[in-house]
């Protein structure tokens, strides 16, 4: 299992977002400083509060602000060109922005967004066939 820990300016904005693109919201995980999204069978998104992010930090480190500087983006594994343009035009519906052109390779496609946080996301679809050899 991955678990992606996120911070996150506005958790209610965040649980808006991230429930747009289609992602399930696991009430179990998630209070007012935390939301839970269920991505896939083996990837959750935890979306902490910049406050609650900073508890799981070592005394003297500071929360980043991915709004100003971006210190990772996450790569999601799609079935299709279509999936990754879908997933982009998901999230530019519900808030987030596109964060750069889509990326063709012609045996790779890739698209990418940023959330209400900044917090950068891709998609990225490969031939199979390009793969095997």
């Amino acid at each position: 299992m991955v678990f992606v820990n996120l911070p996150v300016s506005d958790v209610d904005a965040a649980k808006a977002f991230y429930a747009g693109l289609g992602w399930q919201l696991n009430e179990q995980f998630s209070d007012e400083g935390t939301a839970s999204f269920v991505v896939s069978e083996t990837i959750t998104a935890m979306l902490l509060s910049r406050e609650r992010f900073a508890g799981f930090l070592p005394e003297g480190a500071e929360v980043g602000d991915p709004a100003r500087q971006v210190s990772v983006m996450t790569a999601l594994s799609a079935d299709s060109r279509e999936e990754c343009d879908d997933l982009l035009a998901r999230a530019v519906a519900h808030g987030g922005q596109q964060f750069a052109q889509p990326q063709d390779h012609g045996f790779m496609y890739g698209t990418s967004f940023a959330d209400p946080s900044g917090n950068v996301w891709e998609a990225v679809w490969m031939d199979p066939s390009a793969l095997a050899g």
